[in-house]
């Protein structure tokens, strides 16, 4: 759907916010898809359905990133863009839970909207560790210190956290529902620090292929000197089908941003959910990234060197 930009916020020297111009049925948490001439990118919404606010993604540029800094450098209120429905699970069951809150750097998107939301409608106690690399970099600072108490990280002050000095901190909480985002470094020394601290019940934010379609497919992979058909179902992405059938592809990050995933497709075509990392010259090439590819066309094939 096309959706014109009311306004844009500049929130920190790389990172701006697309307030919409238009109303959407979406639940805290969620995120929406949009679309651009660099590509398709999946971004949080910041804001919350009950505050009468208009609806709010936030954009924090990658170095590198091919949609993000396409986002900040030339979108202006008043264009359209591309958007996809919201989509997403990364929301509480009830606003009335008592929550812990664990965000990296522009992690901090899908969680201000459930801050918001529980701060609107819920009787909820919020507890947020919120991480970035220095002061700098702390989006929503002045909403933040309005809306609850919050424990800064800065690792140009305290070190890059780790699962025990982070685990210090999330002990106190241990009976609550813990909710996480950030980059994928900080995800996994805060899930580590969680399962430290005794914390059960975490949920992480994950973007879910729906967002940007897919179908039913039957992948071709050559990997290992050996060729493969795989079933790959709608909306999966390449890199989890690949996984899932016993075979061992290369990856890191799995978030689009490292390239160690990527993967020749010789025929077919994909929709990449996000990509920050290939550019045009690797497009026309044939490369992919496994990690965030779902199926456009029935047939795709692919092969790894």
């Amino acid at each position: 759907m096309l959706i014109g930009v009311a306004e844009v916020i500049i929130e920190t020297p790389d990172a701006c916010s697309l307030v919409l111009g238009t109303t959407l049925d979406y639940r805290p948490g969620q995120y929406l898809t949009v679309r651009t001439p660099a590509g398709a990118r999946c971004y949080s919404l910041a804001s919350s359905p009950y505050t009468g606010d208009a609806p709010k993604v936030t954009v924090k540029r990658v170095r590198d990133g091919a949609v993000s800094n396409w986002i900040c450098d030339h979108v202006r209120a008043g264009d359209l863009l591309e958007f996809s429905e919201p989509a997403g699970t990364f929301t509480p069951d009830s606003l009335d839970d008592d929550l812990l809150l664990l965000a990296g750097g522009s992690g901090i998107t899908p969680i201000m909207g459930i801050i918001k939301s529980v701060r609107a409608r819920g009787s909820g106690d919020l507890a947020l560790i919120y991480a970035n690399r220095d002061p700098s970099s702390v989006i929503f600072k002045q909403e933040l210190d309005e809306l609850l108490p919050v424990t800064y990280w800065m690792d140009s002050e305290q070190g890059v956290p780790t699962a025990d000095t982070l685990a210090a901190l999330l002990t106190p909480y241990a009976d609550r529902e813990a909710f996480v985002c950030g980059p994928e470094a900080f995800v996994a020394v805060a899930e580590k620090a969680l399962q430290l601290a005794g914390v059960a019940a975490v949920r992480v934010e994950r973007f879910e292929t729906e967002a940007v379609g897919g179908q039913e497919a039957v992948a071709t992979v050559t990997i290992d000197g050996q060729t493969h058909e795989l079933p790959w179902p709608a909306g999966k992405r390449l890199l989890d089908v690949i996984i899932d059938a016993g075979l061992n592809p290369p990856f890191s990050c799995r978030q689009g941003q490292c390239g160690a995933c990527a993967v020749r497709m010789t025929s077919g075509e994909v929709d990449l959910v996000n990509n920050e990392i290939l550019e045009e010259e690797d497009f026309a090439e044939g490369y992919i990234l496994a990690c965030q590819a779902v199926a456009r066309t029935d047939q795709v094939t692919v092969t790894y060197y």
